[in-house]
């Protein structure tokens, strides 16, 4: 629960926060409900950017352990190797999910901010098998999805070639979804992005709604049943409604915000929406050669 007293006396408000009452903890002072305070208060949800104020405050390992898959992913790491040994994307890539879990598990903060700040985290494909390995029980993949979310939350995320790229994971999925109601939808999958679609998915992109028509009932695009149909007004004013609730929208918020100020650092526009911008395609397409092992040779 996290409040504001707001005080009326002065010409200037002055604010005092209040945190975790429901824990009797406080940042600052606890609030006593039915005290008459000796000026005229009124008591306000804290309102954004303060909603995390605690939390914020608290240092990069104690914000990992809050976070649920952190704590079913890390039990106890005896630097076996067996991770390794069995993940996929160590035998490609610069990734050890060894030294990772390690790592996480020394708490050391600045390590931890190495990581936050690397490529590291972002090599892992989730394919779990980690989990079903480890002797000891812990799941590195959880313990990666974990700094992701760390990362992301700090605006760490933007001091990595492959962070940078969550920017694009929210610009097309997030948006597809906030917009449209779909994760993927054709209409936003251009040809000239997706070379891995094959030479048809051009011409797939150029006849839509002759072929989704013809595979869906006739609604592409239309309400009803069907592929790809309109998702209504009320069910995509929920799904924002959900987002906003949950701090969805505040997440991708923040990495949009994070990624317009790294643009600016690198020289390129923001001035655009969606997918056609010079930051954008300059994310989605680059390469620096230096992730896997053979750039080593």
């Amino acid at each position: 629960m996290l409040l504001l007293i707001k005080n009326y006396s002065a010409n200037v408000h002055n604010f005092i926060f209040i945190c975790d009452i429901c824990n009797k903890k406080s940042v600052f002072i606890p609030i006593h409900f039915g005290y008459k305070y000796p000026f005229p208060t009124q008591i306000f949800p804290l309102p954004l950017p303060f909603k995390n104020f605690n939390r914020k405050m608290k240092g990069l390992i104690d914000r990992l352990k809050e976070d649920i898959r952190f704590e079913e992913g890390m039990k106890a790491c005896m630097n076996c190797g067996v991770c390794t040994a069995i993940c996929p994307s160590a035998e490609f890539y610069k990734y050890d999910p060894r030294v990772v879990c390690n790592a996480v598990q020394e708490g050391d903060e600045e390590t931890i901010d190495a990581l936050l700040k690397g490529e590291e985290i972002w090599y892992c494909g989730e394919c779990m098998s980690c989990k079903m390995r480890c002797p000891r029980g812990n799941t590195v993949g959880l313990i990666i999805m974990a700094l992701r979310k760390l990362s992301q939350e700090t605006g760490l995320f933007v001091e990595s070639e492959k962070g940078r790229q969550q920017f694009a994971i929210k610009r097309a999925i997030g948006s597809n979804i906030l917009d449209l109601g779909y994760c993927v939808h054709p209409k936003r999958v251009p040809a000239e992005l997706h070379p891995e679609q094959g030479p048809i998915w051009k011409w797939i992109s150029e006849n839509d709604e002759v072929i989704y028509n013809k595979l869906g009932g006739g609604n592409y695009g239309k309400e009803g049943a069907g592929v790809f149909r309109k998702i209504s007004d009320e069910s995509m004013d929920e799904i924002r409604r959900i987002f906003k609730v949950t701090g969805g929208q505040d997440f991708m918020d923040n990495i949009e915000t994070c990624s317009r100020n790294k643009a600016k650092e690198l020289g390129f526009d923001f001035d655009k929406e969606g997918e056609d911008q010079r930051y954008f395609r300059h994310i989605y397409s680059f390469n620096n050669q230096t992730h896997t092992k053979e750039s080593e040779i």
